[in-house]
């Protein structure tokens, strides 16, 4: 199978080393010095795991004959890395979004058309950059695949496919619930340890993050339950609790963007729990609180270059 991915990040190293295995596999990446590591060195992953070769590139053009393609970039960045496929992509191409946030099937189709056959998901999958092209899973997370315009043939092979990669993978009829139990554990994750530039543990290490946190999952879970979408959990604040273990020492993306100095996933996290609820007619105070700290962190970081 020909796989493209988007992005040679940690998840997209992750995924990328495991699908390798039996797949033909070309990443898309623009940072240099990880094309010239992944070049040299291959994909690694895990200790004690062999490099894999792949085929990496800052050029789209060479993933244009990709059978399946996963986009691991940015959730802000997904228009501007598709722009290159417009009109190259064989239609059959399946275009598989595993990115945070709850946009990422109407940015999908503003880049490729409403047509594609794309399959969304949520992944619990956590991994730690060792070094470019190089990367440490932590603990085991899950996959979650449904459609966003793909049959549910498609999905069942995506899912496949991962499960054969040796990641835990399953289809769900209805993706929406998965999508937004997600959003709510970065809603009341990716700030708060941001805003204390902190790995994810510090929300069980501190009781005042703790307190936050719990709130924030409990709001948007609220704004979740307006708009009748079922979250695959009981207790939000629990399943927060475990993904916080599961990635204690985890720097999350919106840390390590704001320590970069750009711009983070603010509008597809705390952002996008607040548009909601401004939907649904439902408060957000916490959320609207860490969305407008987190531009305010951004603001100061762009005043400082």
């Amino acid at each position: 199978m020909r796989i493209g991915i988007i992005g040679a990040g940690a998840l997209g190293t992750l995924f990328g080393h495991r699908l390798a295995r039996d797949n033909e596999v070309s990443m898309l990446e623009v940072r240099p010095d990880v094309v010239a590591s992944i070049r040299a060195h291959g994909l690694g992953a895990e200790k004690g795991t062999e490099r894999r070769a792949v085929l990496i590139s800052s050029n789209a053009r060479d993933l244009f004959a990709a059978q399946i393609l996963f986009i691991f970039v940015r959730a802000t960045d997904t228009m501007r890395a598709l722009r290159p496929f417009v009109n190259e992509l064989d239609p059959s191409c399946v275009i598989v979004s595993l990115q945070n946030g709850i946009q990422n099937e109407d940015a999908v189709k503003a880049a490729l058309g409403g047509n594609v056959a794309l399959v969304i998901g949520a992944t619990t999958e956590s991994a730690l950059t060792l070094a470019p092209g190089s990367a440490e899973q932590l603990g085991t997370g899950t996959t979650i695949v449904g459609s966003g315009g793909a049959s549910p043939q498609v999905c069942v092979h995506v899912a496949q496919l991962l499960s054969g990669a040796g990641l835990t993978a399953s289809v769900a009829y209805d993706i929406r619930p998965h999508l937004w139990g997600k959003l709510v554990a970065n809603a009341a994750i990716n700030p708060v340890a941001a805003l204390l530039n902190r790995p994810n543990g510090i929300i069980l290490d501190d009781p005042n993050a703790a307190e936050i946190a719990r709130s924030l999952a409990q709001e948007a879970a609220g704004v979740a339950s307006a708009l009748r979408i079922a979250l695959p959990f009981n207790d939000p604040w629990n399943y927060v609790r475990s993904i916080v273990e599961q990635t204690a020492g985890l720097q999350n993306s919106m840390l390590v963007d704001l320590a970069q100095g750009t711009k983070t996933e603010n509008d597809h996290i705390s952002g996008a729990v607040v548009a909601a609820g401004r939907r649904a007619a439902l408060p957000t105070p916490y959320n609207d609180t860490m969305f407008r700290l987190i531009r305010a962190r951004e603001g100061v970081a762009a005043a400082q270059e």
